[in-house]
């Protein structure tokens, strides 16, 4: 059985009344949905109340998911678009309170990337991830931290595929830009 079928299984059982088949689902895919939560928002907190919410709309919506494409994608989707409107929460926010001041952000990638030069490079490029427009952001990180193909971002973003290539081509150029920039 591959992944889509087992997949499509939980869910049918868990549209039976099988909770169980959730909870496997929830685990299966939680840290998935938090790294790609993590990279959008560059935050482990905000992170991890997206993964509340993205299981709290899986669990109440399950019964809309249409088994025409991989669960993945439809929880993909889910996640890109809390995250999304996180930033433009935040965004909104800090229009309105007035404040320029930028806050320190604390990570702790200690269990993550032991190499310290590594982290130094992931953080700096983390970054730069955030530097970039949400658009650019979002198709960067869907193809080089979750190796989507433009097709498959085209189908969660509704977005045409040539709109995704440009929003890529803009982003990986100024990506290497910054981080040559600061390797200097």
């Amino acid at each position: 059985m591959n992944v889509i079928t087992d997949d499509h299984q939980l869910v049918r059982e868990f549209l039976s009344g099988n909770e169980q088949s959730f909870n496997i689902l929830a685990r299966k895919y939680q840290e998935r949905i938090y790294w790609h939560a993590r990279r959008m928002l560059g935050d482990h907190d905000d992170a991890h109340d997206i993964v509340q919410q993205v299981l709290l709309v899986m669990h109440s919506k399950l019964r809309t998911f249409n088994f025409t494409s991989a669960l993945y994608t439809w929880i993909y989707k889910i996640t890109a678009t809390r995250s999304l409107n996180l930033i433009k929460k935040k965004k909104l926010k800090a229009i309105f309170t007035f404040s320029s001041d930028k806050t320190f952000k604390n990570y702790s990638y200690e269990n993550i990337i032991e190499d310290i030069e590594t982290k130094e490079r992931f953080l700096r490029m983390e970054k730069h991830l955030d530097s970039l427009p949400v658009k650019q952001r979002q198709v960067f990180t869907m193809r080089n931290y979750d190796d989507f193909s433009y097709e498959e971002i085209s189908n969660i973003t509704g977005k045409s595929i040539g709109a995704l290539k440009a929003n890529y081509f803009h982003a990986f150029r100024k990506m290497k830009e910054l981080m040559e920039k600061n390797d200097d």
